[in-house]
């Protein structure tokens, strides 16, 4: 049962994050955050801050998936929880990757009864607002945006999995980036197929081109840091047109041809900005089908809950379902 989260509930927290001298007088609950909940928090200094609240009654995922939060060395178990987020806001701090400055991670729960952070606001608009109303003047954080992705996929991991991980010394299951995302796709498919009569009835010819890709990527061992769902939606735009990552708990090293697949997605006729040549055809398109299954499969598993942007998710099914049925033979279709 989804808590009302008021301004009662993160009193302490704010008094823990940025001090006494000012008094918490609101809290709104902000737009998306399907794993975590995200609060703006308003001082009596017209100042701002942003909270995150990593807890089951701000997770509209189903139980299932959400229990399995915790199993790091799953690659495509979910990322979410503080220890991801503090272990990726380290990384890309050390790279020099703008994200928002965390103001307080507190696991002890003394001041909430859940993991939270508290982050500065990043003021002004998203990078996909700004890139619909101003196309123009976005080029200048683009640039930027193409230049901390260059830095982090030219950083190496020394093997993929996430970075919490990795720091650990741990080990992702899996023996190849590749062999992850086939399996990961199987199973995508089969669960698609199961709830939709279209993915059923093409689900052995898919499966066929799905294997069929993967047989043509060839073996690799680098491993790039990538952010895993980048899109403009997860990019802020500070007041000097840097861009400031968020939603950074998937950060992993991996093969960035998967993040490149995710960024064509996302940013559309913009990625012109975000291309590299060095990219493996072979791999980006497999990556593509895979990518494609996973956007069929997910949002119909977030619909069994009670997400509220219903109509939103349905139309992510519809558009990568045809897109999925478009990797079939003409003849097979």
């Amino acid at each position: 049962m989804r808590r009302a989260v008021t301004r009662d509930h993160l009193a302490g927290v704010a008094r823990a994050a940025l001090g006494t001298g000012r008094r918490l007088v609101g809290v709104s609950r902000l737009r998306g955050g399907s794993k975590k909940g995200v609060y703006r928090l308003a001082l009596d200094d017209d100042s701002t801050a942003i909270v995150y609240i990593w807890d089951d009654a701000e997770n509209y995922w189903p139980t299932a998936q959400a229990d399995g939060a915790e199993h790091h060395a799953d690659l495509f178990s979910p990322a979410s929880g503080i220890e991801l987020f503090e272990a990726a806001h380290r990384q890309l701090d050390a790279l020099g990757i703008r994200t928002p400055r965390i103001r307080l991670a507190d696991r002890t729960r003394s001041h909430y009864p859940a993991d939270v952070a508290v982050v500065e606001d990043v003021p002004g608009e998203n990078l996909e607002t700004l890139l619909r109303q101003d196309p123009r003047s976005a080029g200048t954080t683009m640039a930027r945006l193409a230049e901390a992705l260059g830095a982090m996929q030219r950083h190496q991991g020394p093997r993929f999995g996430k970075v919490a991980l990795i720091d650990k010394g741990g080990t992702s299951e899996g023996s190849s980036c590749e062999q992850v995302v086939l399996d990961r796709a199987l199973e995508d498919l089969v669960e698609a197929a199961s709830r939709d009569m279209r993915i059923t009835r093409s689900r052995d010819r898919l499966e066929n081109v799905l294997r069929t890709l993967a047989t043509a990527v060839r073996p690799r061992a680098r491993h790039g840091l990538t952010h895993g769902e980048l899109g403009p939606d997860h990019v802020l735009v500070d007041r000097d047109g840097h861009p400031v990552l968020i939603d950074i708990e998937g950060l992993m090293f991996f093969d960035i041809e998967w993040e490149h697949v995710f960024l064509r997605l996302r940013f559309g006729e913009h990625y012109h900005w975000l291309d590299r040549g060095d990219l493996d055809e072979q791999r980006l398109t497999f990556y593509m089908l895979a990518m494609r299954l996973s956007l069929v499969a997910g949002p119909l598993r977030l619909l069994d809950g009670d997400f509220p942007d219903r109509d939103f998710m349905i139309g992510i099914v519809e558009h990568n379902l045809r897109e999925a049925l478009a990797f079939l033979p003409s003849e097979s279709v």
